[in-house]
């Protein structure tokens, strides 16, 4: 499959992006490559300028609504130094297992890299008014919920889910408010 033939084109808007990893393999069950994420949400916002309003952690995939100047390409390099960091914390972890599936599925226009992490593309969705940013808020949220993984939204520690409800995350966002 080829990049994403979804287009970052209106930059004023927030987009609703997914990221996945290649093959479904729960690269994120493992806190540190989940903390990597985090890591890369915080660089965004604080080095990169990017507002991040909503996101979520799961096991082999990523969620998050953002926005920002130059988005599309802010958003290629934290998924690059994420994927480079991830795959050296578990090469010193000799998790050769979770390595070996991601030679194993890496694609062809990979050659030159040992390994891929993620999926092709992002695939980003403009959102655009209140009604469509909601309902994307609250998708994110309920995505560990529908899993089955807890009961609230808020009890799931690697989403935004607790900002939202006035409590502390474990980063801050642009909580979207109407």
């Amino acid at each position: 499959m080829g990049r994403s033939r979804n287009k970052i084109y209106e930059e004023e808007y927030p987009y609703f992006m997914t990221s996945s990893v290649v093959g479904g393999y729960p690269v994120f069950s493992i806190p540190n490559t989940a903390q990597i994420i985090l890591d890369g949400f915080c660089f965004l916002q604080d080095e990169r300028h990017v507002k991040i309003n909503a996101y979520v952690i799961m096991e082999n995939h990523i969620h998050f609504i953002a926005s920002g100047d130059d988005i599309a390409e802010k958003v290629g390099l934290f998924k690059s130094f994420a994927a480079r960091q991830i795959i050296e914390l578990l090469k010193r972890r000799s998790r050769k297992k979770i390595l070996h599936w991601l030679s194993q599925n890496k694609l062809k226009s990979h050659g030159k890299c040992d390994f891929q992490l993620w999926q092709e593309g992002y695939h980003p969705k403009q959102i655009i008014g209140d009604r469509m940013m909601m309902q994307k808020i609250e998708y994110i949220h309920q995505n560990p919920v529908k899993r089955g993984y807890v009961d609230k939204p808020e009890n799931w520690r690697y989403s935004s889910a607790r900002n939202y409800k006035g409590k502390v995350g474990l980063i801050p966002v642009n909580c979207y408010r109407r």
